[in-house]
């Protein structure tokens, strides 16, 4: 059975003002404020979307204080309720969970670690039953948070903004929340999550991503030689990487004398970067450089010339990058957008890359910013015109080679969805299992369908060799092997050689994931994630349906191909087994028995 909260159900465009309603509230501590009128505005705004303006009048004759509010509350009273929370912490959990009973998450959009923040505005809960969810309607981010709760079995969600300092009221005077909506639906997030991307687009002109085609083309990265790689370790790979079907080469950390100070370090020479991209041109290939934009090192003489650019909390203290020990440079500030677009003709004009790996956690959101030379008239500006950056480095990429690949990688994080407009290729980002790339996959779909999906390393997946989760869920290979040998100083000691095994394995699935190209296909939302068993992902391409399922374990229950057509015959073909095999399905009875270990990969025409 479901219950959905009553703050769903207001009548479109009404203005209604009411004392103490059992939705939308106002606190002091953990107290309900009393004395305050809250009045409501909703406004549909389509596909089970109501968009709320909420404020809070005190028509009494006294002040009122608080210090919280908490608008827009949803809850599902089921036993089997998943969640999409897409906010970050140095935790890294998955974004879609399980709620179980005794579940809480703040899901706070700022800064939850030093170097961790941002997300998604929108959390989403669901159950067999039904979907709601919640989330802001505004043109930039606002710190609030969007916690998740469930007692017994009712899973609640809401949109909690938290004052520095209690807000007193006058009498007569009036507290206004942030826009923001909820939306009914069915399944799971997906299409809340692409109704919020649409609805952005149409009030704010929020551009979702297009990927040029050769964003799509399968990854080798020099990351398998880790920060000591040299030229000719990644040149003398290039021959292997031709061979095998690669069309991308990632040169990775470990070029730069350090982070903040980008130029070649010692170890590869002065003309060592040109010689690479040289190479991989000569090869038929195209290069993306790493770089961690936005970092600089203590030491570094970046940092030691240029404190205009530094980010100055308002401590007076610099915010550390933890993973490279580094200072954050200021986002919104005029000498880090020259400083950075400089950069980005050094590495794609004089050094002659094709594009960046955008890589760091800290890529999400930063502190409020007090450096006076960033000009900003509130230091919490920092935090929502925090894009802006990424305004800056995508359009000098594009100016200076059009269709240059840019890709995001926050490291574990959930994507700030404000960035994306400056980004042309996702990545599943440090994941560490491969549910996290097939969920991250799904993610992506619904918010920018057009954008290329990296699935990483295949070494990050399950058992390091799981390409079935790449592929079979419209992800972009990729892998890190060496070859012919590892790098002497990496801290895996050759946990990345190409073996026999891994090359049999990347002869096989290469030649898959480039004949079928399911990256390029439309992602279609036909299986509910964490309901319905197994874990069900569709892409349709070409006229054709390629389902891919995934379970530890399947024992030849019954599954339903959704979306196929009564009264017509397929064919339905095994495209990932060693001897492929085909059979044909009625289209008015589309179940299938399979069994299968790990997953199970079929094209259906």
């Amino acid at each position: 059975m479901k219950r959905i909260l009553s703050s769903l159900l207001f009548a479109a465009a009404l203005l209604s003002c009411t004392q103490q309603p059992m939705t939308d509230s106002a606190f002091l501590g953990k107290k309900v404020v009393r004395g305050l009128d809250v009045c409501v505005k909703t406004t549909p705004a389509g596909e089970g979307m109501t968009l709320r303006t909420v404020f809070f009048v005190n028509n009494g004759a006294k002040p009122v204080t608080l210090d919280a509010i908490e608008t827009s509350p949803i809850g599902l009273e089921a036993d089997n309720v998943w969640s999409l929370q897409p906010t970050s912490t140095a935790y890294r959990m998955d974004w879609v969970l399980p709620v179980e009973k005794g579940f809480f998450k703040e899901n706070y959009l700022g800064m939850n670690d030093s170097d961790y923040g941002g997300g998604v505005p929108m959390v989403s809960i669901w159950s067999k039953d039904a979907c709601l969810s919640v989330g802001l309607a505004e043109p930039e981010l606002k710190l609030v948070s969007m916690p998740v709760s469930r007692k017994g079995n009712f899973t609640r969600a809401c949109i909690r903004q938290e004052f520095a300092e209690p807000v007193v009221l006058a009498p007569g005077d009036t507290l206004s929340a942030f826009r923001q909506f909820v939306i009914e639906s069915t399944g799971d997030f997906f299409q809340p999550l692409r109704r919020f991307a649409a609805y952005m687009h149409e009030a704010f002109g929020h551009e979702a991503p297009v990927s040029p085609a050769d964003a799509y083309e399968p990854v080798w990265c020099a990351w398998g030689y880790e920060r000591t790689f040299t030229v000719d370790e990644v040149i003398g790979t290039l021959p292997k990487v031709v061979e095998l079907g690669f069309k991308w080469v990632d040169v990775d950390d470990g070029y730069q004398i350090c982070e903040g100070d980008w130029t070649a370090n010692d170890r590869i020479g002065a003309d060592g970067m040109r010689r690479m991209t040289d190479a991989i041109h000569a090869a038929g290939l195209k290069a993306k450089i790493w770089w961690a934009p936005m970092a600089a090192d203590p030491g570094s003489a970046l940092a030691a010339n240029h404190p205009e650019m530094l980010l100055v909390k308002a401590d007076g203290t610099h915010e550390d990058i933890s993973w490279w020990d580094s200072w954050y440079l200021s986002p919104v500030n005029a000498h880090t957008w020259q400083y950075t677009e400089d950069l980005v003709d050094m590495f794609l004009v004089d050094w002659g890359f094709d594009g960046f790996k955008l890589d760091g956690q800290h890529l999400n959101m930063s502190e409020p910013d007090y450096n006076p030379s960033s000009e900003l008239a509130r230091p919490e500006d920092a935090c929502s015109l925090f894009p802006e950056f990424f305004r800056h480095l995508y359009e000098r990429a594009q100016a200076d080679k059009p269709g240059a690949v840019v890709q995001i990688c926050p490291c574990g994080c959930a994507i700030n969805f404000f960035n994306t407009p400056y980004m042309n290729q996702a990545v599943a980002s440090d994941p560490t299992s491969s549910a996290q790339i097939r969920m991250k996959r799904k993610v992506y779909a619904a918010l920018c369908p057009s954008l290329a999906y990296y699935a990483d390393h295949v070494e990050l997946s399950d058992g390091g060799l799981d390409f079935a989760s790449q592929i079979g869920v419209g992800g972009i290979i990729g892998t890190k092997f060496t070859w012919p040998e590892p790098n002497p100083d990496a801290t895996e000691n050759g946990g990345s050689l190409l073996t026999a095994e891994k090359e049999a394995l990347l002869r096989k699935w290469v030649p898959i994931y480039t004949g079928k190209m399911l990256s390029t296909g439309e992602y279609l939302n036909l299986y509910t994630y964490g309901i319905d068993l197994p874990e069900g992902h569709v892409i349709s391409k070409d006229g054709a349906m390629y389902y891919a399922f995934y379970a530890s374990e399947w024992n030849g229950d019954a599954i339903e191909l959704r979306g196929l057509e009564p009264g017509r015959t397929y064919t339905v073909t095994e495209y990932t087994a060693d001897e492929p095999v085909s059979y044909t399905l009625d289209g008015a009875n589309p179940v299938i028995n399979p069994v299968f270990e790990g997953n199970y990969l079929i094209e259906v025409k």
